[in-house]
């Protein structure tokens, strides 16, 4: 808001908003929004003392300022829409959402409030019936337009330059990007980052996650983001319930097989994989997903499914330099050969992924329903990742090693293990932003979008389910 104030005219002021479009082809020459949040900006003037009998909206575009009258009418109906404000900021749950409303075209909240994929997973919710309109609209971008940004060169620094993040070493620029094509900062090992940069990113709501130089999650920096107390309480007293709990273990671990499955029919080769894909389908048809199942067994369960999956990976992969791969396991801290290392950072990947996806929401990374909280172990990431691992993964680890991406020379060996050298990890990096940029046809929604707004899509539902928003959340399986 602008103010113009004029002491000439005791104590007059008006407030003036600016809008960068074209004067509305209508009779009042502005919308009812705009005069509602006008007239909402002059009753707290009031308030304050000033006389304020109309406000004005500026219009960029058309280059017009059009007067508002704050007459008893717009008064009226600003107050209550107050009123309305208020009592929807006690309440726990979300509203009914519309249904197919042409008011969420080119609603600025409409990925927020995803008035269809609710209304699509609010089966028998409150006795609502289902939507005439069942396919439901994608009300935002496919692709997210800010994308992380990775620096591993040891011994930089990233500064702040206007609205420009600079990484410099030595009095060399070694790189720039614009904070609005920004999503997170990722800093491998030594890279330090100016108070000033960080202060901006905190206010923005992007955050620096941290990695070792070897490319271990260290943890994440941030603001305070979203802190919903009422998302975190229901998180919480899901975790505590065996029945909520055990429900939503099930439903992710019975998803990530169905992904390993997916992976090993689409990709497999030889006699190996079909056996893998015949065991995996048998376990999952064994499975009764409306019967309660502890997490001890539905650990086992899932270790025997890991077995039958990574003893046919290498049917995965094409011949290559990496002969010696654990066909039998996975290992890690450290791992074993090149390929374990692989998934291992790879996993590391999709963690942050999962941790920042979650910490927009309001959600606690660390509380989990499935993994059990323990310190510095972010068990509600690591649950939230599950079904995800086949998909993201061992998919780009598979094509970063099919491709040639990486060679053998790009790895450390020592006798504790097996380490990515910086090659490695910026040729991986590259083919796992290309697979997160990926378009997929949401299996549930049946529209197109990339691997990384699935994620936070997930990640949104996940909160709405645990508040009790919808009553079920499936799992994306890649078609």
């Amino acid at each position: 808001m602008d103010l113009l104030a004029d002491a000439s005219e005791d104590g007059a002021a008006v407030p003036v908003m600016t809008k960068p479009g074209l004067v509305p082809d209508q009779a009042s020459r502005t919308y009812l929004p705009e005069r509602i949040q006008l007239m909402a900006q002059g009753l707290l003037l009031r308030r304050h003392g000033y006389r304020c009998d109309h406000g004005e909206v500026l219009y960029t575009a058309s280059g017009s300022r059009i007067r508002v009258e704050f007459d008893e009418g717009l008064e009226g109906q600003t107050l209550k829409v107050i009123r309305m404000v208020r009592a929807g900021r006690g309440e726990t749950r979300l509203p009914a959402p519309l249904d197919d409303s042409p008011k969420c075209w080119g609603c600025s909240v409409s990925g927020i409030c995803l008035p269809d994929e609710t209304r699509r997973l609010r089966v028998a919710l409150d006795g609502e019936e289902p939507s005439a309109h069942p396919d439901p609209r994608r009300l935002f971008p496919a692709r997210e337009i800010a994308t992380p940004f990775y620096v591993q060169e040891q011994g930089a620094r990233v500064g702040k330059t206007g609205h420009r993040l600079v990484v410099m070493k030595g009095g060399t620029v070694l790189g720039e990007t614009r904070l609005r094509e920004t999503s997170q900062v990722v800093l491998f090992g030594n890279v330090q980052i100016s108070t000033p940069a960080l202060h901006w990113l905190m206010d923005e709501g992007k955050p620096v996650v941290h990695f070792s130089t070897g490319g271990w999650f260290l943890g994440m920096s941030h603001g305070n983001g979203v802190e919903n107390a009422l998302t975190r309480s229901a998180q919480y007293a899901a975790a505590a319930d065996p029945v909520s709990s055990g429900r939503f273990a099930l439903s992710l671990v019975r998803a990530k097989v169905v992904n390993q499955r997916g992976l090993l029919q689409r990709h497999g080769r030889g006699e190996t994989s079909a056996k893998a894909v015949d065991g995996l389908g048998q376990m999952l048809r064994e499975m009764d997903p409306s019967a309660p199942w502890a997490a001890e067994r539905l650990l086992s369960w899932e270790e025997q499914a890991a077995d039958l999956y990574f003893g046919a990976f290498r049917s995965l992969l094409k011949p290559s330099e990496f002969p010696e791969f654990d066909v039998r396991r996975r290992n890690q801290r450290p791992p074993h050969d090149p390929l374990n290392a692989l998934l291992s950072f790879a996993s590391a990947l999709l963690v942050k992924e999962c941790l920042v996806a979650l910490w927009s929401e309001g959600l606690d990374p660390w509380w989990g329903l499935f993994h059990r909280p323990r310190q510095g172990h972010p068990a509600l990431a690591l649950d939230f990742m599950e079904p995800f691992r086949p998909l993201l993964v061992d998919s780009t680890v598979m094509t970063a090693s099919n491709t040639g991406a990486l060679k053998s020379r790009n790895f450390e060996r020592t006798v504790r293990g097996c380490a990515l050298k910086p090659t490695a990890r910026k040729a991986l990096l590259k083919v796992w932003e290309q697979r997160l940029d990926q378009l997929l046809t949401h299996p549930d929604f049946d529209y197109r979008c990339s691997w990384r707004t699935a994620l936070r899509l997930q990640a949104r539902l996940l909160a709405r389910l645990l508040r009790g928003d919808i009553t079920n959340l499936p799992w994306p399986v890649e078609r």
